[in-house]
């Protein structure tokens, strides 16, 4: 994945930021919207998209559009460099293949024991049978 032709891809929107902050926060839109089409993306492969279909679609919207926000700076330079960090970690993820399960086999001596202890605990049972016969 060439990080440099997926950023052309991004598109940023602009806008207020909400809460508190005084005078400034009403003039200066430092709120910052990042935008990507995984559907029209040229440097993703058809496999790798519909791996990011199934691992994002509670992200995605309905054209297939991704949408991140971040506001929690100021300055809305530093808000499209949180943006776009949290963007490619979250592509990483999506596009991170998992390792198959190996199934592991029990070992011999763990088997060897269980039916040892079985062995011992029946021949305690068996030991507090009464022996009628020998009585009368």
């Amino acid at each position: 994945m060439n990080k440099e032709l997926l950023q052309k891809e991004l598109m940023y929107r602009t806008s207020r930021s909400g809460g508190a902050g005084g005078q400034h926060v009403n003039k200066v839109e430092s709120k910052v919207t990042l935008v990507w089409n995984v559907n029209a993306s040229e440097v993703l492969t058809e496999d790798e998209k519909t791996r990011v279909h199934q691992k994002l679609t509670n992200r995605l919207n309905k054209e297939g559009l991704l949408q991140m926000e971040a506001s929690t700076e100021r300055s809305q330079l530093k808000n499209k460099e949180i943006v776009t960090i949290r963007f490619f970690d979250l592509l990483h993820q999506a596009l991170k293949k998992e390792k198959k399960r190996l199934a592991t086999k029990i070992p011999k001596s763990q088997i060897l024991d269980r039916l040892d202890r079985k062995k011992k605990q029946s021949q305690k049972k068996q030991n507090r049978k009464k022996n009628f016969n020998a009585e009368w």
